[in-house]
């Protein structure tokens, strides 16, 4: 309590300033992770309309403001026009918001005669983009979302629950990318890799193959030779895939386990390894990730 500017002796003082400062920390640390998850939504949102099979994918960061979240979207694939590029979506309104306030997807088989929504966006959506079926995922950083992405048809048929299984799978990516581009890789016990470093090394090559900036790109491609030591041989020249090869190494791309693989490809996981196998052989690589990793730069995938 103050009384003319002066605290009760043993009351809790209010520092303004303090205040100030942490939420200016607050709204830099928001921005940074928005922007991070922008840079991971523009390699993924191919990924997420190859994965699915969905013909209409789009998405964005959410930024918290005195009402809740906002997500604003702000890549699209596969859209008519732009009429959804920049639209904001308030949390709790539309399917996206809703999305955020249940914190787990959300999806609908006909977006225009659904009761459970409110349908503020349904001039662009509805009007303008066509889209029936839509399903809203949300993107989960540290327990909160960060993010949305959306899948949607314009035919009249339902999203089926491979095509959300694999938009939660590209959800988890994006999250994983997020993650580490924002920490730093760090050993393990005993000097080991930790249990994410793989997942980050993969990711640091991948930021180094995207960025625009040469000078970037050629410290970011040190950084990841000092931390994996050389790199592996290319794939061999002229080297194919066979159809079952490349579609496990795209159900690996989108972050599936070989039980899921499985699952996905109604084989048994030994069946699955063997394959694996295969096109590491094939690629001139020891691990999957790497293998994923040889099969886009070849062409492959």
């Amino acid at each position: 309590m103050v009384n003319g500017g002066t605290a009760w002796a043993g009351g809790p003082v209010w520092d303004a300033a303090a205040d100030t400062a942490r939420d200016t920390a607050d709204g830099a640390a928001e921005d940074l992770v928005a922007r991070t998850l922008e840079t991971s939504l523009a390699r993924r949102l191919g990924e997420l309309h190859r994965s699915t099979g969905l013909p209409v994918v789009f998405g964005g960061p959410t930024r918290s403001t005195g009402a809740g979240l906002k997500l604003t979207i702000t890549r699209l694939a596969g859209t008519l026009g732009d009429s959804l590029r920049q639209l904001d979506v308030v949390s709790g309104r539309g399917l996206g918001g809703v999305a955020m306030v249940r914190k787990r997807p959300c999806r609908v088989n006909d977006y225009a005669s659904t009761s459970g929504i409110t349908h503020d966006y349904d001039l662009p959506v509805v009007e303008y983009e066509k889209l029936t079926s839509i399903l809203a995922y949300p993107i989960m950083v540290g327990g909160a979302v960060r993010g949305v992405v959306y899948g949607a048809v314009r035919e009249d048929r339902p999203i089926g629950d491979v095509a959300v299984r694999r938009t939660g799978a590209i959800a988890t990516q994006v999250a994983r990318d997020v993650t580490a581009m924002l920490e730093p890789v760090v050993p393990g016990p005993g000097g080991g890799a930790g249990p994410d470093r793989s997942t980050a090394l993969d990711e640091l090559a991948a930021l180094a193959r995207t960025t625009t900036d040469p000078g970037l790109r050629a410290k970011l491609d040190q950084i990841h030779r000092a931390l994996t030591g050389p790199r592996p041989a290319p794939a061999v020249p002229g080297a194919l895939l066979a159809p079952r090869e490349a579609e496990a190494l795209r159900l690996v791309a989108v972050g599936a386990s070989n039980a899921e693989i499985a699952a996905e490809m109604g084989l048994a996981v030994d069946t699955v390894k063997t394959y694996l196998r295969s096109a590491m052989r094939k690629l001139g690589v020891h691990n999957r990730t790497k293998a994923v990793l040889a099969a886009r730069s070849a062409g492959l995938l």
